[in-house]
């Protein structure tokens, strides 16, 4: 038996880096990472929110669903559930989880139309989407409907990011921001009725974690590979095991929007 004060063993830069290459990165399932990396959650608790959305909703959409994982964490869903994702892998890994729940999951690109009628949801929920186009957002959704969703801020990781790539322009710093995001919305008709913010800490605790979240997360270093950064890896290995955590901050905001209910005179 080892004894308390005993630590185990380090583990090797190439055993790390050649169980991170190995591991799959379908879908938005992320226990890989357990004991690996961690990340604060917003306070709002998106899924736990969503959930009860959807228990009160008719007739819901989720856009750009992953793997499923976070639609199919909802109790309960409403009479007609429908999903859409580009990824062709996420495809078939939400078809298989959503549709013995009665969801039906719909293979389509994320900046094509939606491929759905004029006001056919009442709630539209969307975790993380890549870009949301809040003009179809608003088409499909009936008068008095929500969009309900969490999105990524701007320089979300970019500690990250910039190890790798090197110091972004203001412009790409600056993408996805909150307010950027609202003035789309209100261009698009829908009314704001909250919009919350946060800074969430992220700790990744060997380089494992980093490369499969860069493999997971493809955005973040367009094109990453092993081969092209692994001296940039190596450093980063050394500097974990010297220093401890590499850490990050990543950002959130959510949306509650809603579409007006057209008056008599609108009407």
């Amino acid at each position: 038996m080892t004894s308390n004060n005993s630590q185990a063993p380090r583990r090797s830069f190439d055993d790390l880096v050649a169980e991170a290459e190995a591991a799959p990165t379908e879908g938005w399932d992320f226990s890989w990472f357990e004991g690996r990396a961690t990340e604060a959650r917003p306070s709002w608790r998106y899924a736990e929110a969503m959930a009860r959305r959807l228990a009160e909703a008719t007739a819901s959409l989720d856009i750009q669903t992953g793997g499923g994982e976070v639609l199919a964490s909802a109790a309960t869903l409403p009479p007609l559930a429908v999903a859409t994702e580009g990824w062709p892998a996420n495809v078939a890994k939400a078809t298989a989880l959503l549709h013995p729940r009665g969801v039906a999951v719909v293979a389509s690109a994320e900046d094509d139309p939606l491929p759905f009628a004029d006001g056919a949801f009442d709630l539209v929920t969307s975790r993380h989407p890549v870009k949301a186009h809040f003009d179809e957002i608003a088409r499909v959704l009936r008068p008095g409907g929500t969009y309900f969703a969490q999105h990524v801020g701007p320089a979300s990781v970019f500690e990250l990011v910039e190890y790798f790539l090197g110091p972004q322009p203001p412009e790409v710093r600056n993408g996805r921001h909150p307010d950027l995001e609202r003035a789309e919305a209100e261009a698009a008709g829908l009314e704001v009725v909250d919009l919350r913010a946060e800074r969430l800490r992220m700790e990744f605790h060997d380089i494992g974690a980093v490369v499969h979240f860069l493999r997971k997360v493809v955005w973040m270093v367009p094109g990453f590979t092993v081969a092209e950064y692994r001296p940039r890896l190596r450093e980063l290995h050394d500097r974990i095991q010297a220093e401890g955590p590499f850490v990050a901050h990543s950002t959130r905001h959510l949306f509650d929007l809603r579409k007006p209910v057209l008056s008599t005179v609108e009407r």
